[in-house]
C-alpha cells in the first residue's frame, strides 16, 4: 500500500508543479516591454539607446544592442522591431525609433518636434503588443514621461463598446524611471482626450443631448466638491430667451440641454474664471438645408466642441490646476421635420437681436450666440468657444 501511495503523492505533486509552472509561463508571456532607440549618424557606429533601453541592455548583457545591429539597419522615426527571448521578465520587446535626439521645439510652429515624436512611436510599440495581445506593458519614458504616458493611452484606445470582439485590454506602466508624477500627469491629459474621441465617436442614437450631460455628470461625481454641473433643462433654456438655440433644437423629438460646468480651482472662489464654450450639436443633418447622405453618419461628431470643452474642464479638475473654469454646452439635434427652421425664417436671439437663418445648416452659430451671450454673465477674465466646422461637406451641393 505504500508504495501506491508514494507514486498517487509524486503525480500530484508534479501536476501542481506544472500547473505553477504554466501559470507562471503564461503571466510572464502576457508581459511586454517599449524601449526607444535614437536613428544614428553616417559617423556613429553603436546603437544609441534611451537611458531605459540602455538600462535593459546591461540586464541582457548587451543582446538588445546586437540584435538590433544583426536585424537590419538604424530605425527610421515611427518604426518598430520586435524581438522575442532577450528576457525572462518581458519575452516580447519593441523596440521604437525616436528619430534624431537633437529634434527639438521648431520655431515656426512652436511645436516640440521631440515630444510628438515620442507620443506617436510609443503609440505605435504599444499598438503592436496590444495585437499580439499581451496585456501588460511597460513603457521607456523615451525622455519624456508625460508624452510617453499620453503615446501610450492615446495610442491603445479604440471605441469598441458596441463589438463583440474586442482589442485586447492592456495596462502600460513606466519602465526603469522615478519621473512618476510626469507619467500620471500624462495619463490625465490622455483620459481627458480620449474621453472626447468617445463622446464623439458613439453613434447619435447613444449620445444625445440628454446622454451626453448624463455621462459627464457621471464623470464629475468622482472629482470633489469643486466640480458641479448643472443640467438645464427646455424651460430653463426658455427662461433665458435662447431663441436663436431653440429655433435649432425645436426640428428634432430630443428635447435640448445647456449643459453647464463649474470648476473652482483658485483659492480665491471669486477669482474671474475662464469661460468655455463648445457648440453641442449631436448630430447635424443640416435641417431642411439637408446634407449629402454620403458621409452624413460623421455628423455624429458635431459636438466637438462640447466634448472638448468639458473634457478639458474634468482633466484641469483631475490635475488640480489652481484656476476657475466655467464650461458652457448647448445640446441639441439639427433635424429636419415639420417644426424645423426653414431658410428664411427669422429667430430672436437671447440679446433682443433678431437673425434671419439663410442657411439651417448653419446652425452652428445660432447655438453659440446664445451661449456667449449667456457666458457674459460671470465676468469672465476670457471667453473662448470652440466648435466643429462641418460645412464642407455641403460643397458638392452647389457643382
Amino acid at each position: 500500500m505504500l508504495q501506491p501511495l508514494r507514486a498517487l503523492l509524486h503525480r500530484s505533486v508534479h501536476r501542481s508543479c506544472c500547473r505553477a509552472l504554466s501559470a507562471q509561463s503564461y503571466s510572464s508571456a502576457r508581459k511586454g516591454l517599449v524601449l526607444g532607440v535614437y536613428e544614428k549618424n553616417k559617423e556613429e557606429d553603436n546603437v544609441v539607446l534611451t537611458q531605459a533601453g540602455d538600462t535593459f541592455d546591461n540586464a541582457v548583457s548587451g543582446k538588445l544592442r546586437d540584435q538590433l545591429t544583426r536585424s537590419g539597419p538604424s530605425l527610421k522615426k515611427g518604426k518598430t522591431r520586435i524581438f522575442y527571448g532577450l528576457h525572462e521578465e518581458f519575452p516580447s520587446v519593441v523596440v521604437v525609433g525616436l528619430g534624431k535626439p537633437s529634434a527639438g521645439v521648431n520655431e515656426q510652429e512652436l511645436w516640440d518636434e521631440s515630444k510628438e515624436t515620442i507620443r506617436t512611436a510609443v503609440s505605435v510599440g504599444c499598438r503592436h503588443l496590444q495585437d499580439l495581445e499581451i496585456e501588460h506593458v511597460e513603457v521607456d519614458p523615451c525622455g519624456d514621461a508625460q508624452a510617453a504616458a499620453e503615446g501610450a493611452i492615446l495610442g491603445l484606445y479604440e471605441y469598441d463598446e458596441l463589438k463583440t470582439k474586442k482589442k485586447t485590454k492592456v495596462s502600460p506602466q513606466l519602465y526603469a524611471s522615478q519621473d512618476v508624477d510626469a507619467w500620471h500627469k500624462g495619463v490625465s491629459y490622455a483620459e481627458g482626450q480620449n474621453l472626447a474621441r468617445y463622446l464623439m465617436e458613439s453613434p447619435a442614437n447613444y449620445i444625445t443631448p440628454s446622454k451626453f450631460a448624463e455621462i459627464l455628470q457621471q464623470k464629475i461625481g468622482g472629482l470633489g466638491g469643486n466640480v458641479k454641473a448643472f443640467t438645464r433643462s427646455k424651460s430653463w433654456i426658455e427662461e433665458q430667451q435662447m431663441g436663436a438655440f431653440l429655433s435649432v433644437a425645436k426640428g428634432s423629438d430630443e428635447p435640448p440641454v445647456f449643459l453647464e460646468i463649474h470648476y473652482t480651482g483658485s483659492q480665491d472662489p471669486n477669482d474671474s474664471p475662464l469661460v468655455f464654450v463648445g457648440k453641442g450639436v449631436t448630430f447635424d443633418s443640416g435641417g431642411i438645408s439637408l446634407k449629402p447622405s454620403s458621409g452624413m453618419d460623421e455628423m455624429r461628431a458635431d459636438m466637438g466642441g462640447a466634448a472638448t470643452v468639458c473634457s478639458a474642464i474634468l482633466t484641469a479638475a483631475t490635475l488640480k490646476l489652481p484656476i476657475n473654469l466655467i464650461g458652457l454646452a448647448p445640446l441639441c439635434e439639427n433635424m429636419p421635420s415639420g417644426r424645423a427652421n426653414k431658410p428664411g425664417d427669422v429667430v430672436r436671439a437671447k440679446n433682443g437681436k433678431t437673425i434671419q437663418v439663410d442657411n439651417t445648416d448653419a446652425e452652428g452659430r445660432l447655438l453659440l450666440a446664445d451661449a456667449l451671450c449667456y457666458a457674459h454673465n460671470f465676468n469672465a477674465r476670457a471667453i473662448v468657444n470652440a466648435a466643429t466646422l462641418t460645412g464642407i461637406i455641403s460643397a458638392p451641393r452647389g457643382s
